[in-house]
């Protein structure tokens, strides 16, 4: 059905005189009464009555009116769904436990007029920057492992995340009572993380990790959530597991779990804002703008990167 007859039968009706209508449009008197006979011909039925003292509707228009209206709000509603500026800003957190979720949560209490439209793509960062490539998600957090010249033409990064780690260990473990720990102290304990897929970034980093510093980190054992993870490090005297400083995780105080900071170099787990360069949503260069000003500054200590982090 073409919406502009829809439009112009509402506007006659609206104005009253066809004439009118045509002044409301910008259209002339004769386009408003070529669309409003092409649409009757598309109807089968006559939507108007035309007599000396002007038109009036028929049976048929009273009954189509409600239902022309609505189909230009929905116009307007579909037009507004896309508009830049309108529809809301989606962004890929991967989860929301980690970093990048906190973040966006804290822009949100900045920011809060700007509509967001947060999800969790099941992606590593290929998969995730195909699909801000393809306009899926407007931009998504990831570590980059490879260079700038390497990345699709109209995708652009900045590093915007450098999340520090914590040793996440039950009571009875070695290493609970203390205030930090180093990367060599670690070497002596198994590190436990069940279910990392392998090929990803974050299997990479963490393979890189284990190479610098001699750690073993044990990826067997089926994957049940974090809420079990949590259960069995509490219980065990053995397991530890490393998280994000940033990470959020809640568990029952009777597990009495200790986030240790690790240090001495601390390690980073680098994440970028991965965007279209063409985007034009008015929001994304709010964030970009946040994000760059909330990017933690360094510490004054010594720290450790990956080497496509450096």
């Amino acid at each position: 059905m073409n919406l502009d007859a829809v439009r112009t039968f509402v506007a006659a009706v609206d104005a009253g005189q066809f004439q009118d209508a045509a002044a409301a449009l910008s259209i002339t008197q004769q386009a408003v009464s070529k669309r409003i006979a092409a649409l009757e011909k598309d109807l089968g039925v006559r939507l108007f009555t035309r007599t000396a003292r002007g038109t009036h509707l028929t049976v048929d228009g009273q009954t189509f009116l409600p239902h022309a209206r609505e189909l230009l709000r929905a116009e307007a509603r579909a037009d507004a769904s896309v508009r830049p500026g309108r529809r809301a800003l989606r962004v890929d957190v991967h989860s929301r436990r980690i970093a990048p979720a906190v973040l966006l949560q804290d822009f949100h209490r900045a920011h809060p007029r700007i509509e967001l439209d947060v999800v969790t793509l099941d992606a590593d960062v290929h998969a995730a920057m195909a699909a801000v490539e393809a306009g899926t998600v407007d931009a998504t957090f990831h570590a980059v492992t490879v260079a700038p010249r390497h990345l699709p033409a109209a995708i652009r990064t900045t590093r915007v995340i450098d999340e520090h780690h914590e040793l996440l260990v039950g009571p009875r473990h070695a290493l609970a009572n203390a205030r930090t720990v180093t990367p060599a102290q670690l070497a002596e304990h198994r590190i436990w993380m069940p279910g990392m897929a392998p090929g990803t970034e974050w299997a990479d980093y963490y393979d890189e990790l284990a190479a610098a510093f001699g750690l073993t980190i044990d990826l067997v054992g089926p994957v049940f959530g974090n809420e079990a993870l949590l259960a069995e490090i509490a219980d065990s005297a053995q397991l530890a597991t490393l998280a994000g400083e940033r990470t959020r995780y809640l568990w029952p105080d009777s597990y009495d779990l200790r986030r240790v900071p690790v240090r001495d170099p601390a390690p980073i787990y680098p994440m970028s804002l991965i965007w279209r360069d063409d985007n034009p949503h008015p929001a994304l260069r709010v964030l970009r703008d946040y994000l760059a000003s909330r990017r933690a500054q360094a510490l004054d200590i010594e720290v450790w990167l990956p080497p496509w982090g450096q």
